[in-house]
């Protein structure tokens, strides 16, 4: 499975754990950058993980922003992106069963890097439902 990571300068150093941490266990990683702490625009790369969804060179995204706020409105602008700030696992969880979310983003100010891979494992591990739950996620679709 591939996993497109980005962050701004606030989820820099997450960014970089998260990396490590997935490509222990076996994940291909696209880093999308930012590569270093000085300050950026999170849309920028928003867009680029999106991009890597919608054209099929990752499986997942994942985004990470000082609080996760801007990095969700940003790639929840892009058609087909399904992005879900999670603080807790079950989040995660409740996002790829319910939501078929394909991006999860994080706030890299708020949250330590064990929690934020033990969500990260959670959200890569669960599948959607489908079900009822398809409907919702068309009806969200027809929105775009």
């Amino acid at each position: 499975m591939k996993i497109a990571l980005g962050s701004d300068h606030a989820g820099f150093k997450l960014k970089e754990a998260l990396k490590g941490f997935l490509v222990s266990r076996n994940f291909k990683v696209l880093d999308e950058g930012t590569y270093s702490e000085d300050a950026v625009d999170y849309p920028d790369f928003a867009r680029k993980v999106a991009d890597d969804i919608k054209n099929k060179k990752a499986d997942f995204g994942i985004l990470i922003c000082g609080t996760g706020i801007g990095m969700s409105i940003a790639a929840n602008r892009i058609k087909g992106i399904r992005a879900a700030l999670c603080l807790f696992p079950e989040m995660a969880k409740l996002a790829r069963l319910h939501n078929d979310a394909n991006v999860l983003v994080l706030p890299g100010r708020l949250i330590s890097s064990e929690l934020a891979q033990w969500i990260v494992e959670v959200f890569l591990s669960e599948k959607f439902e489908g079900g009822r739950h398809q409907q919702r996620v068309r009806k969200i679709e027809e929105m775009e």
